[in-house]
């Protein structure tokens, strides 16, 4: 199923309805909503019911200050068309009222069935992000209402734990896109804490757990705002034996996490997936990240829902974090070749694009791709490689020249999310599809490889300050001709792409 925002405009008789206690991304979805309704002739009303109407103190002021109309009702009269945003028609979380026709609009995990006119992205952190990419789809720029472009920047940022949990490069789109008014974000965000909520933080600030041999603390925090929990995130960071942290809040349904990094070789966004690994979900970026572990997953992998019984699940899969990954860096790391078996390229057909065609060269870019970001420094002789799973990764122009051979055919991008360019300096956002040409894979003097067995953080030649992520299965590759050219090739790509030389 996909819905159109086009497809609701048959509709006279329309009303949206967030969740019960609404937050600020599903105050900021409706009312992106019922603007674009509006921009096309229609009389919306915005909804939400429950118990109390909103209290907390930055939704009473980002209600107040961007004009947004959510009317708190406990009776509605049967409209032609509900549409519920932030949430699925008929959960436990919104309250249940009659109508003709139902349309959900939403970014939460869903089972079961869904009605026709739906959009549910459950791999999106924020329902913002939804309603940006549909009105991205009806050519319509958020950035036409101020008001809207904010509110949608303030509800992505607080789903996302401050941006600390965005994994999808969609989130990353709005968030670098929207053109917000800070002073409003700023106020928002100094209303955020209450006295009770500044107790919870030092409480357990009071109770931290420190491992020295991994220089690494994990905290546990009454349940609370998931902001609080990155405050005291950020605030444990500060503490000079301290270079990553995961902080925890046992909830009646799951537990929170948020977690940081300050140093290189470990991935926040990537330590947080780890410790979500069959449990929930996990991600973020760099230095912050954060996640949530469901209940019945954890119950049903053997461990007790109890306080002892989660604490130490915790702490375990920390340890084992630190215990298992490898790190080896290009240029200093030289794996003993002749332990290794040797490939070469099948013949496949990749994208490829030279950075001089885009006129931006002698700059620093980042290359936005579905598996993360990218940054390079943008040369005459750097070309853009897109493989077969549509995985980017650079390449210098005397490498390609020996392992590519040019075609005249038009490229066809295999993959999810088409692949873009943002100049770090001024910003600017190019794609790279519309100067993608077609070559053939399989020149080169070929590679020598292993298949991992552990988890291997490789800092590759053209990004030093990033690490490429081999798990158990993955390849870690040399090529022949480069010793010290070291890189990680997921598994499946590597199946696809290379055979081994007698």
């Amino acid at each position: 199923m996909s819905l159109q925002l086009r497809d609701l405009l048959k509709f006279s008789d329309i009303v949206i309805q967030c969740h019960d206690n609404p937050d600020a991304d599903a105050l900021a979805s409706g009312f992106t909503l019922k603007w674009y309704l509006e921009k096309n002739g229609k009389t919306p009303r915005f909804i939400y019911s429950g118990k109390f109407p909103v209290s907390k103190s930055n939704l009473v002021l980002m209600k107040e200050i961007l004009k947004i109309p959510a009317e708190f009702v406990t009776e509605l009269e049967k409209p032609e068309l509900l549409i519920t945003v932030d949430c699925r028609y008929g959960e436990s979380n919104v309250t249940r009222f009659e109508a003709d026709n139902i349309a959900v609009i939403d970014h939460h995990q869903f089972s079961g069935t869904l009605p026709e006119m739906s959009e549910v992205r459950s791999n999106y952190g924020s329902c913002a992000t939804v309603l940006f990419e549909l009105l991205k789809n009806e050519g319509i720029d958020i950035n036409e209402d101020t008001d809207i472009a904010t509110a949608l920047y303030y509800g992505l940022m607080t789903d996302t734990g401050g941006f600390a949990e965005i994994s999808h490069p969609a989130d990353k789109d709005l968030r670098d896109c929207a053109k917000y008014r800070n002073t409003d974000i700023v106020l928002f965000k100094n209303s955020n804490l209450s006295r009770e909520e500044l107790s919870i933080a030092g409480e357990a600030l009071n109770n931290a757990y420190y491992n020295d041999d991994y220089s690494y603390s994990v905290v546990e925090a009454k349940p609370c705002d998931p902001n609080i929990l990155g405050i005291i995130s950020d605030m444990l960071l500060e503490v000079d034996s301290i270079n990553t942290c995961l902080v925890y809040s046992i909830l009646p349904f799951g537990v929170k996490i948020s977690v940081r990094s300050c140093v290189k070789e470990v991935k926040a966004s990537e330590l947080a997936g780890y410790i979500a690994e069959g449990l929930g979900g996990g991600g973020g970026h760099l230095v912050k990240a954060g996640g949530f572990l469901k209940k019945d997953l954890i119950e049903s992998g053997g461990t007790e829902y109890t306080k002892e019984a989660l604490e130490k699940l915790l702490n375990s899969r920390m340890e084992s974090y630190f215990a298992e990954s490898v790190v080896l860096i290009a240029g200093q790391h030289m794996e003993d070749v002749s332990k290794l078996e040797r490939y070469k390229k099948i013949p496949v057909r990749v994208g490829y694009v030279k950075l001089s065609d885009l006129g931006q060269t002698g700059t620093k870019l980042l290359i936005r791709t579905l598996e993360g970001d990218v940054d390079i420094d943008a040369t005459d002789d750097t070309y853009i490689i897109i493989g077969v799973e549509g995985e980017i990764y650079p390449c210098k122009k005397n490498k390609f020249e020996s392992s590519y051979t040019l075609t005249d055919e038009p490229y066809e991008f295999p993959g999810e999310y088409p692949p873009s360019v943002i100049n770090s300096v001024s910003g600017e956002r190019f794609e790279l599809l519309p100067l993608a040409g077609s070559a053939i894979a399989g020149g080169g003097g070929g590679i020598y490889a292993r298949q991992l067995t552990k988890r291997v953080k490789v800092f590759t030649t053209w990004d030093p300050d990033k690490y490429y992520l081999g798990l158990p299965g993955d390849f870690l590759a040399v090529r022949t001709d480069d010793l010290s050219d070291i890189y990680i090739i997921a598994k499946e790509v590597f199946i696809k792409t290379y055979k081994r030389q007698p």
